[in-house]
């Protein structure tokens, strides 16, 4: 390789990583994976290098479009679902098949680093992932690169061998479904007040405050991982006699921005991580709470 040819490759690969935390942004919206994430943003860097950026006049656009349809071809060629449906509803939204997504882990209090900064701007929330895990893969590209993402209609529907209609009418489905799913929550002070008292109430054994900051309709969705154990309980007495079974780990739970949002990890004394909760909050109670409890996926989840 000559100077000339490693100087523009270094080039391309400088400003590949300037845009790398938004292309892993990009690929965990569409996919709900970091381990998935990570594996698309590295099938783009090889697919855009090997293409070149000549005449390219948006690299982020273009390295976006790249990467969302890297992850397309994953959401299409994913192992199919669970068969069971685990809230066994009728009618009130989409089915949950027993798996969360992976949540992402920051701390509420440290350095003012940016990966901290970006996670606390780019609130995704628990609830939002989940209901984009039940679209249908060109429902979900179509809706987090344009909804989410600003990426025009025009350079969307050819990622998805759509017409142009089509893909809006994608994207106007998928937002419904999100509409009708995800409840509006208070600010990022109130809830993480809300959270707090969760915290307190858990850990001096308080039921009784525990059933006062749970909304009477509550949904709790429990991940323990592949198995029968994954579960959704609802009602805040049901939901409060489930974390009284916890009272005795509460003790080494702590604040912590989980999915974005104000939430709860668990660390044992040797550093295993037990549990992550990620709470919606709407008029100062507890609307829902999503606990990923899988043990293989919380390994290396708190950012080191």
């Amino acid at each position: 390789m000559s100077t000339d040819q490693f100087a523009a490759g270094q080039f391309t690969a400088d400003q590949f990583e300037a845009f790398r935390p938004h292309l892993r942004s990009v690929a965990y919206r569409v996919l709900g994976s970091t381990a998935d994430a990570e594996d698309a943003v590295q099938d783009a860097w090889v697919r855009a290098h090997a293409a070149g950026s000549a005449g390219v006049e948006n690299l982020g656009g273009w390295l976006t479009t790249i990467v969302g349809r890297v992850a397309l071809n994953l959401l299409r060629s994913r192992a199919t679902r669970r068969e069971t449906a685990w809230d066994g509803s009728a009618g009130e939204g989409p089915a949950w098949d027993g798996r969360l997504p992976d949540l992402q882990v920051a701390p509420v209090d440290g350095p003012e680093d940016p990966e901290r900064r970006a996670v606390e701007q780019d609130e995704v929330g628990a609830a939002l992932m989940v209901v984009l895990d039940t679209l249908a893969p060109a429902e979900r590209v179509a809706f987090v690169l344009h909804d989410q993402f600003a990426v025009p209609f025009e350079e969307i529907a050819p990622l998805l061998d759509r017409s142009l209609p089509a893909t809006r009418q994608l994207a106007s489905r998928a937002r419904r479904k999100v509409r009708d799913a995800v409840p509006a929550q208070d600010d990022v002070a109130r809830r993480r007040e809300v959270v707090a008292a969760y915290l307190a109430a858990s850990q001096t054994g308080d039921f009784d405050r525990l059933v006062a900051l749970l909304d009477p309709e509550v949904v709790v969705r429990l991940d323990y991982g592949p198995g029968d154990l994954s579960r959704v309980l609802r009602g805040a007495r049901a939901v409060a006699e489930q974390a009284r079974l916890h009272f005795g780990t509460a003790r080494f739970s702590r604040l912590a921005l989980v999915a974005g949002s104000p939430g709860l990890v668990t660390v044992l004394d040797d550093g295993t991580v037990y549990s992550l909760l990620a709470f919606t909050v709407r008029d100062g109670r507890v609307v829902g709470i999503d606990i990923l409890s899988d043990a293989d996926r919380l390994v290396g989840v708190l950012p080191s």
